[in-house]
């Protein structure tokens, strides 16, 4: 009898722990954050690289866009992927992000192989990724909700279909991610930096507002409610901390605000016009009046390259990345870089952010790095406070 008694408990216990793990993974889905979270290293550094505008088609058979004419006939999707490879060996970086129109739907057979085949460098690198849509993802078989929630499914990948607490929110592929302090620091349990991804959309549904979409309402207020939830837990202790977290946000869209800038206030170039929504969606002012966010980047116009900083938030173009893209014959696809260090505490552990760095690197024989410049800075921000409070 003790012996069978023993036996009922050992399976009861076995059938309840099972029962619990069932429930947790229905209420608690494991997403690739909970497997893999992302944190900075010993060396106090997060390098995150961004791809904007690959435009992949059907792979060897899909042609370049705008590149010389001798350049024809070896040139294909896989120029792309070639691309990508090298970038990842370069510059090893923690966090990959694919900022949209990652297929041309119109170009593929396939929308889910053509995106498996977009994304194969990242995934087979093992470094985590995450991706937005563009305008063009969805102009195949797949529509937005198909193509993101096959997004999801792979590798590697961090991204979500949109936030598992919001029932309601237009688009697919709004989420965000944090970043932890280095392990074993006073930091560790804190996410140090927080990158926000959000849906821009494609084109506008409202027949009396022409051209492209926009980050409606229903985006904005859950961005205000993940941002103030962060910031809390980010000055709360332990090592509770005067201001919030430094934030980056990633669309596909520019807002209208990048037409704010001209050549004397902006680090890059601007070689085509900003192809934002007609309608100002006020998300710019959503951002500021956050306090979080420092930079904002983006993709779709592929000949604008640049950074320009407005009300304290710089806004970023990371130029065009993939072959089947339009482009500009002798001016190289580029790809963007960004580094963020933590500043070095006096018991020489690791704190809080100190600055956030960028850099893009061309598609030439050397991968030749341009246009470095720090995007922000702990000192620099805490200069302009004391500017603003002194009334100067």
């Amino acid at each position: 009898m003790k012996s069978n008694n023993g036996k009922k408990m050992k399976v009861g216990a076995s059938n309840f722990f099972v029962e619990v793990v069932l429930l947790c993974l229905i209420l608690f889905p494991i997403y690739g954050l909970a497997e893999r979270p992302l944190r900075f290293g010993k060396g106090g550094s997060f390098k995150i690289l961004q791809v904007a505008d690959m435009h992949y088609g059907d792979g060897k058979t899909t042609p370049c866009e705008d590149v010389f004419s001798y350049q024809m006939a070896t040139c294909s999707d896989l120029n792309t992927t070639a691309f990508i490879k090298r970038m990842i060996l370069a510059e090893k970086p923690d966090l990959i992000v694919f900022t949209g129109d990652n297929i041309f739907g119109y170009d593929v057979t396939d929308a889910a192989k053509s995106l498996e085949a977009s994304f194969a460098p990242a995934i087979a690198s093992n470094i985590p990724w995450a991706a937005v849509l563009g305008n063009h993802d969805q102009e195949s078989a797949l529509s937005r909700e198909g193509v993101m929630k096959h997004i999801v499914k792979l590798k590697n990948t961090l991204s979500l279909v949109n936030p598992v607490e919001v029932h309601v929110i237009d688009g697919f592929g709004n989420y965000n991610l944090e970043v932890g302090g280095v392990e074993g620091s006073s930091f560790e349990n804190k996410s140090v930096l927080n990158l926000y991804f959000l849906d821009s959309g494609d084109y506008s549904t409202i027949p009396s507002i022409p051209g492209y979409g926009w980050i409606k309402p229903s985006q904005q207020f859950w961005f205000e409610r993940t941002s103030k939830r962060l910031q809390r837990a980010y000055m709360a202790k332990p090592e509770a901390q005067k201001g919030p977290a430094p934030g980056i946000a990633y669309f596909h869209i520019p807002l209208p605000e990048f037409s704010s800038f001209d050549s004397t206030n902006f680090t890059g170039v601007k070689q085509e016009g900003i192809s934002s929504a007609s309608v100002n969606s006020g998300f710019f002012t959503t951002m500021v009046s956050a306090g979080d966010v420092k930079a904002v980047f983006t993709g779709h116009d592929h000949l604008n390259d640049f950074c320009g900083e407005l009300t304290g938030i710089q806004l970023c173009y990371a130029g065009g990345f993939g072959y089947h893209a339009y482009g500009k014959a002798g001016w190289a696809r580029r790809a963007r870089v960004v580094v963020v260090n933590l500043e070095k505490m006096e018991k020489g552990g690791w704190g809080a952010v100190k600055s956030i760095k960028t850099w893009k690197r061309l598609d030439d024989q050397h991968l030749t790095a341009i246009d470095g410049q720090v995007l922000w800075s702990k000192s620099s921000a805490g200069t302009r406070r004391k500017k603003q409070i002194g009334g100067t």
